[in-house]
């Protein structure tokens, strides 16, 4: 993990592959433009708003976010994308109780507080010089969705006519379009004066208007910038240090029901009986499709020593009851370890993410390695979408003897570094990396680095291309914080990341990815990718 400290602030440097995204207008004034009919994604948007008009916000996220990979800078895409994600921002916020408090307990006065400290976070730490007065239209979209949604009106305007209420939303726009934003108090002022209309007009909280707009304001300012709740952030420094209460299930939402992706060894959901693939179609006797999956997590969480009360389905079988206990689950940072060819000495790790114990871990892992025989190794980083740069760091040097291993650019100079190899304690085994397109961040840095000093064969399908840095950085109202996009990072040789990703020396795909939930067995004839890795790391044996 990476902690950069600096003599003003500490500043946790993350890397994630995460479900935050993007600015254009308001949601009433979207259309399609007649000339949209002849696009190509003509057939993706329409896809993309049968979701929308099903409110599954999440799966509308993932799909023009998937479409705009196919289509980068599609503006329509970018816009609808943009407004999935303020909806679903907005969905998860209402069922944040952490959220909901800061609703209930901060004053006007301090959510304004609360708004310029971000703004001066953005001033001082963002990647690129900030963009005013979008950051306050996007900020005013917010705000315009949020005032439609039930579950804003229904907290922080009950009983207010909708006549009312389609007025304000009505004369929001030409509000804030007759007002210069030029400076990051000009931002502040008009948000101001923002929410003092709103509270005149429909009698809206200062801080429910004032709130809206600091979303607004991060979560547009890239695909991984974003504002976090109390429990987000509590969240994200669970994540990073690989433990948190749970059941020790991983979870997507899917057609109305929670799929479980995985189920971490030894955990409550693993004695329970629960498989990967099963799904969770009721929690605590309500079933998942009445509500969000959000919602749903939420009540899949709760102290230590309690029990969730899950339906849990099999496909094929009938549902079962289970009560399964909550406990403190730590997150392997290591999923597999073992020798997975004896005639040739092939070992095989696999590292789902990048996270604080990495580093010993592996150590431990190789040691082991060694001492059953180890004399090629591969290294699986398929579906890894990230986690600590200093962790990634620090797995690429015990494979490089000496050299760069990855450098950090951005808008302030304390954000440009150099991180190279150190020659003591490096491994010399021959060396396979596996990615696929879910490989991200974290993950790139190492597979990158490996590419670039030719210290193993890269094997499988370019990966995700995510070659920012994020830094973590907690707010002084509500227990809040702000992730900020604070630098990109460049492989030893100086190619970008973002955007392109890493190659791989040997293509080869496979439609099911790991934790995807269709995942086989590693010695199941049918893991593409692990052959061709095995073939690799025998031929690097015969050829030495």
């Amino acid at each position: 993990m990476h902690i950069r400290v600096s003599p003003s602030r500490a500043l946790l440097v993350f890397l994630s592959l995460s479900l935050v995204w993007f600015p254009s207008v308001s949601a009433g004034q979207v259309q399609i433009a007649p000339e949209a009919i002849a696009d190509p994604v003509s057939e993706v948007i329409a896809q993309g708003r049968q979701l929308e008009t099903q409110r599954r916000w999440s799966d509308a996220l993932s799909h023009y976010e998937e479409a705009l990979r196919e289509h980068p800078g599609h503006q329509l895409l970018t816009d609808r994308l943009d407004l999935a994600q303020i909806h679903y921002s907005l969905s998860r916020r209402y069922d944040d109780a952490s959220f909901k408090e800061s609703l209930r307990t901060i004053d006007g006065s301090r959510a304004l507080d609360l708004y310029n400290e971000v703004l001066l976070k953005i001033n001082t730490h963002y990647v690129h010089s900030p963009e005013w007065r979008r950051m306050v239209m996007r900020g005013t979209r917010a705000l315009d969705v949020a005032i439609g949604e039930e579950a804003f009106v229904a907290m922080n305007l009950p009983g207010r006519p909708q006549a009312a209420i389609e007025r304000f939303r009505s004369e929001l726009y030409d509000f804030v379009s007759q007002r210069a934003v030029r400076t990051r108090h000009d931002a502040a002022q008009v948000v101001a004066s923002v929410a003092s209309l709103a509270e005149q007009r429909l009698g809206l909280p200062t801080s429910a208007t004032v709130l809206e707009y600091t979303v607004g304001a991060a979560g547009g300012l890239d695909t991984y910038s974003a504002y976090l709740t109390g429990g987000q952030l509590r969240d994200v420094f669970a994540q990073i240090e690989g433990n948190f209460v749970g059941l020790g299930i991983e979870l997507k939402a899917d057609s109305g029901s929670l799929l479980i992706v995985n189920v971490i060894p030894g955990s409550p959901a693993e004695r329970a009986g629960i498989l990967a693939d099963d799904r969770i179609v009721a929690v605590g006797g309500t079933s998942t499709s009445e509500m969000s999956s959000d919602q749903a997590a939420n009540l899949l969480q709760g102290e230590v020593g309690s029990y969730a009360h899950v339906t849990v389905q099999t496909e094929g079988q009938l549902p079962r009851e289970l009560q399964v206990r909550r406990e403190q689950i730590e997150v392997p940072s290591i999923e597999d370890a073992r020798i997975i060819d004896r005639d040739f000495g092939v070992a095989y790790v696999r590292l789902p993410s990048f996270q604080k114990t990495t580093n010993r871990d592996l150590d431990a892992a190789l040691w082991q390695l060694h001492r059953e025989g180890m004399k090629s190794l591969i290294v699986d980083l398929r579906g890894n979408p990230g986690g600590l740069l200093t962790a990634a760091v620090e797995v690429a040097d015990k494979f490089i003897a000496q050299g760069g291993i990855v450098s950090t650019r951005g808008r302030s100079p304390q954000e440009d570094y150099n991180y190279t190899a150190h020659q003591s304690g490096t491994w010399r085994v021959p060396l396979v990396v596996l990615i696929d397109g879910d490989s991200a961040s974290a993950s790139e840095i190492f597979a990158g680095a490996m590419r670039d000093h030719r210290r193993g064969t890269i094997v499988g399908d370019r990966s995700y291309g995510k070659g920012s840095v994020q830094g973590i950085f907690p707010l002084g109202v509500a227990g809040a914080g702000i992730r900020l996009t604070t630098a990109k990072f460049y492989s030893p040789s100086g190619r970008p990341i973002s955007d392109v990703g890493v190659a791989p020396n040997v293509v080869v795909r496979r439609v099911a990815k790991i934790g995807d939930g269709n995942d086989q067995p590693l010695d199941e004839a049918d893991d593409a990718v692990l052959d061709a890795g095995v073939q690799a790391a025998r031929q690097q044996l015969a050829s030495r």
